[in-house]
Order: C-alpha cells, then structure tokens, then sequence
C-alpha cells in the first residue's frame, strides 16, 4: 500500500488518498471501508443519450471522476479487484448525482477515502504500507510420496500445488526423483522472492540435493529448510508457528495469528487465563483482565455494518482494552487461525488473571 497524502475532510473525518499496489492491499480495504464512507476515483459510467442529433444507443461509457457514500463493499480475490458500490455524492457530471454506482477498485487505481478511521483501520492501513518491501515467499513442505507448495500473503496461505507420487516399495512405486523433479518444475514458476522448504525427517534433505543438481535457480532461492511433524496445511501451520516467515517476512502477521491461537487454546484446554464469545469477552474487559483481545476480521465488519447479533457494541470492548492497556489482533478469516477463532464465536480473550 502506498499512501499519497493524509488530511482532514469535512465533519472531523479524516482523509487518506492511497494506492493499493497488491491483492492484499485489495483485501485490506475491505475490512476498512463500511457503509457510509465516502471514496473518490475515477471511473468509467454508461451515459444515456437521446436527442436530435444522436439516437439512443443505449449508452456510451465516459470517464467520470466520482465520490460515492459506500452501502456496499466486495472484495472479489480471483478478480483482482474490489467492488465499492454506493450512491454518487460528488461528480465530474451533475447529472449523474444521486445514481447508484460501483467503484472497481484495483491495483495500483488511486483512490480517496473519507471516514472517521477507527484505530485498528489505521493500524491496517499502516501496516499494509510497512509490507509493501516484503520479499514474497512460498513453502514447500515434502515427504515420501507427496509435496505441496503454499503461497504466503497477509490474508493467510493458499494452495499453489498439491502432488503424490508414490515412492518406496510396492507394485505401483515409482523413484523419489519424479516427485522431486515436479516439485522442482512447480516452484521454479512461482515468481517468489524467498521458499522455504519443509518436512518430517531426511525427505526434503534429499530434495534440496535434487534441486541443487536439476533445479539450481530454485536451490538458490530457499532460503531455509524446517522440520515438520506433517505437511500440506499442518506442515505450514507449523512453519507460521516456528517463526520461519517470520525472518523472511517480518511483517507478516500469520506467524503472529498462529501463536497467539495456540497459547488461546492451551489456555481453555487448562481452564486458565482465557474468555471467548462476547459476553464472556466484554466482561474481562470491563474488569480490565483483557491482556490480548483476538476479533475475526469477518465478524467486526458484520457487527460494526449492523449485520451482526451480538447484544454489545465491539467498538466499546475494543475501546475498553485499548484503555486498559491490553493488545488487540484482528484475524484474517482466511486462515486456519481465523477458522479456528469462528468457531469459538469470532471474539476471545488471553487474560491477566483468571475470572471467577
């Protein structure tokens, strides 16, 4: 994320002008922009003609500079976009005030958004400028008779391959060489600027060996190997864990989400210091017990657009830690972190001390 200038609008808002220069700067937009923002940018609109001089053809698209008060926000992955709709406020055509329309915003699309910013909106926002020089990174994670390739971004891993070749003994066997060379074939088509390569014993050894003699552009770019008690998600999970993106990646804040919903867990599995769901939650923080507050990224923007059903305002339980001098981490819903934490209520809490 690149922002461009920082001011003040009308009505105390605050005003950014930034550019999204990645699908992850896409994402994080959307969990900041709620109804009732507005956005500025340029856009193209279909435009009805009909007069004397020129027949209905029902409309010609003009470029249009427009702010629009958002009632919608989507944010469209595979696309590569961000699907901002609302009602036009402000123009480059009068005549088009007061129409419904939707801002496609994509990557590297100026954009201005005017808003009273909530603190962890800023924080997003700021720390999604602060990632725009992380070395985008993958990880392989191997063993006898399959390997898999993950992609790293701040929305959470995805699936890039997923192979099996079986090796060892048997009728349909095969040499760890072919699975080695498409692991190989795979990962030297990522544009990636760091892999890591994983695995439970001497497997992925054995690999990096492969790699170094048939693959060496791809030997130069793993940067660490790990050892894994699994792979596929497990193995990543455990990768995050460990803090290897960590040192690859210093911004990312997966290997953060990982940890802190382990030690959330053990918590609970003992009894000791941990609250999940609201009410729970709400009542840590009015007692001031709330050390780290963790909120799912999906359910905040439900709950702060009305679309939620919780009986307390998450703005006050955020505030009330906040001031109380607790840490709050918003999760990304897509991540196995954020799974996890949706089925606990999308809210929950490590604690100072336990509560009666």
């Amino acid at each position: 994320m690149r922002i461009s200038s920082r001011g003040r609008g009308e009505e105390g808002r605050e005003r950014i002008t930034l550019v999204p220069e990645n699908v992850d700067d896409l994402w994080h937009l959307s969990y900041v922009l709620e109804p009732g923002d507005l956005v500025s940018g340029d856009t193209t609109r279909r435009i009805q003609r009909d007069d004397e001089q020129m027949r209905d053809t029902g409309g010609e698209r003009e470029h249009l500079n427009v702010t629009i008060e958002v009632d919608d926000v989507e944010f469209a992955r595979f696309a590569n976009r961000l699907r901002v709709g609302g009602v036009i406020v402000s123009c480059s055509r009068e005549d088009q005030l007061g129409h419904h329309h939707t801002l496609n915003v994509e990557e590297r699309a100026e954009i201005t958004i005017e808003k009273h910013f909530k603190a962890d909106q800023i924080d997003r926002i700021e720390t999604a400028e602060e990632a725009a020089e992380n070395p985008d990174v993958a990880i392989a994670t191997v063993e006898e008779g399959a390997a898999y390739i993950h992609t790293v971004a701040q929305y959470g891993t995805e699936e890039y391959a997923s192979l099996t070749k079986p090796t060892g003994k048997g009728e349909y066997a095969r040499p760890r060489s072919e699975l080695f060379d498409e692991l190989g074939s795979a990962l030297s088509h990522l544009d990636v600027d760091a892999i890591i390569l994983a695995g439970p014993g001497f497997t992925k050894n054995d690999a990096m060996d492969y790699f170094e003699n048939n693959f060496p552009a791809v030997a130069e770019t793993i940067v660490t190997t790990v050892d894994t008690a699994g792979v596929g998600d497990r193995g990543v999970h455990e990768v995050l864990k460990r803090g290897a993106v960590d040192d690859v990646q210093k911004q990312t804040r997966i290997a953060e989400e990982a940890n802190l919903i382990d030690e959330l867990m053990e918590n609970i599995s003992t009894g000791a210091k941990a609250a999940y769901g609201v009410e729970q939650v709400a009542e840590a923080a009015d007692f001031g017990a709330v050390e780290h507050l963790l909120l799912l990224d999906s359910r905040l923007r439900a709950e702060r657009q009305g679309d939620g059903d919780w009986d307390v305002d998450v703005n006050d339980i955020i505030d009330s830690v906040e001031q109380k001098g607790g840490e709050v981490t918003v999760f990304s819903a897509e991540f196995q972190p954020g799974e996890q934490l949706k089925n606990l209520g999308g809210i929950a809490a490590v604690l100072r001390y336990r509560l009666q």
